[in-house]
């Protein structure tokens, strides 16, 4: 595990998920898309370099790495205010010749789209269907997080356990009731600027092929 410095200047820096999506044979440095939080991406770039080869979204384009879902060979991309399309069409040209699909997906009442859904098993999302739009996610298996938890739609998925906010406990059952094993944790001080469980990591195997 590598921890970054803190960097006080840059108060969203902790966000760290927002900067970068890494996949297995390569990461791309994003362009957030509030001009404030575009310096956090230097001292990730410097610390993924050593992994993988680099990409690095460029103007006019804008990416959030919170707005990016990878599912296996699909990477659905949330179209917010921060992620816009000609952000999505520089993934597209550097994914799809290698063997990706990139699918945008719009959003409704979230900021980002992993607000929305991640995934939970390899097949497998958790979704808030008032958030997102299902028919992005043909062909996926789907639970829905109880109504009464709308916030309860970001998991974080490291090998075969979900890292999962402490206070959506009927969302949590829904997952367990499916097979999905569960660790809880306390994130409501995260919540009070909608972070997560994702939003503080970027999660990767250390060789190539990993992701």
């Amino acid at each position: 595990m590598t921890s970054l410095p803190p960097e006080p200047a840059l108060p969203d820096s902790v966000f760290v998920e927002d900067t970068a999506i890494v996949l297995g044979e390569l990461a791309v440095i994003t362009r957030p898309g509030a001009a404030s939080r575009r310096s956090e991406t230097e001292s990730v770039a410097a610390a993924l370099a050593p992994w993988r080869p680099l990409f690095h979204v460029v103007p006019p384009g804008t990416v959030d790495g919170g707005d990016v879902l990878v599912a296996g060979r699909r990477i659905f991309v949330g179209r917010s205010l921060r992620s816009d399309e000609a952000g999505c069409g520089q993934l597209r040209d550097w994914l799809v010749p290698r063997g990706y699909a990139v699918v945008a997906v719009a959003l409704h009442g979230c900021l980002h789209l992993k607000s929305a859904v991640t995934a939970v098993a390899d097949d497998l999302l958790l979704v808030n269907p008032a958030w997102v739009d299902g028919p992005a996610f043909a062909g996926m298996r789907i639970i829905e997080v109880d109504p009464a938890e709308p916030h309860a739609a970001n998991a974080l998925r490291i090998g075969d356990k979900v890292v999962f906010p402490a206070a959506f406990e009927r969302t949590r059952h829904r997952l367990e009731r499916a097979g999905i094993g569960t660790v809880t944790v306390d994130v409501s001080e995260l919540a009070k600027a909608e972070g997560a469980v994702t939003c503080c990591s970027l999660v990767f195997e250390a060789g190539p092929g990993g992701g």
